[in-house]
């Protein structure tokens, strides 16, 4: 696996709450099933060890179909950083690693989140082909957490999610 392709993506949101509770956000398994790859309609499974070494696991049930995200904890500095793995092994077995660093401002707190998004290239793919498949993970990627992180707002700000459509 050493054909291995990068691409960051990197994105600050701001919390009117302090550091703290968007941290726990991301570590308390009643909040993660709220708004981390799930909402609690569709929840099947959320499971949590958070220390170094420990994993997590979330299934979402949407279209008839199970999604499972998976990964291990890397680092855990509260409330100011988390690093860990994520991948969803239907789609593919290579990981990801996700780095979430929070700093308190006057306002509350700013998050930045950083994904290192890993691509194996296929045999028969030329760079320009290479180069549009990181472009579409990085933004499908974006795409979802942009959605997830209006969910961790509405969580961490008024402690709970309205279902929206």
């Amino acid at each position: 696996m050493n054909n291995i392709s990068t691409k960051t993506l990197t994105m600050k949101r701001e919390f009117n709450v302090k550091p703290e509770r968007v941290f726990d956000a991301w570590l308390n398994p009643l909040m993660m099933k709220k708004w981390l790859f799930t909402l609690e309609g569709t929840n099947k499974v959320t499971q949590n060890e958070p220390k170094v070494g420990g994993g997590w696991e979330i299934v979402d049930h949407r279209g008839g179909n199970d999604y499972r995200a998976v990964g291990e904890y890397l680092e855990i500095d509260p409330p100011k950083k988390l690093v860990f793995t994520f991948k969803m092994p239907q789609f593919s077995e290579l990981e990801d690693i996700i780095t979430v660093e929070i700093k308190e401002i006057p306002t509350g707190c700013e998050m930045t989140f950083n994904q290192l998004i890993h691509v194996a290239p296929e045999e028969s793919w030329t760079k320009a082909d290479l180069e549009r498949v990181l472009g579409e993970y990085h933004d499908q990627s974006e795409h979802g957490w942009n959605l997830m992180f209006m969910g961790l707002k509405e969580l961490v700000e008024t402690g709970y999610i309205s279902y929206k459509g």
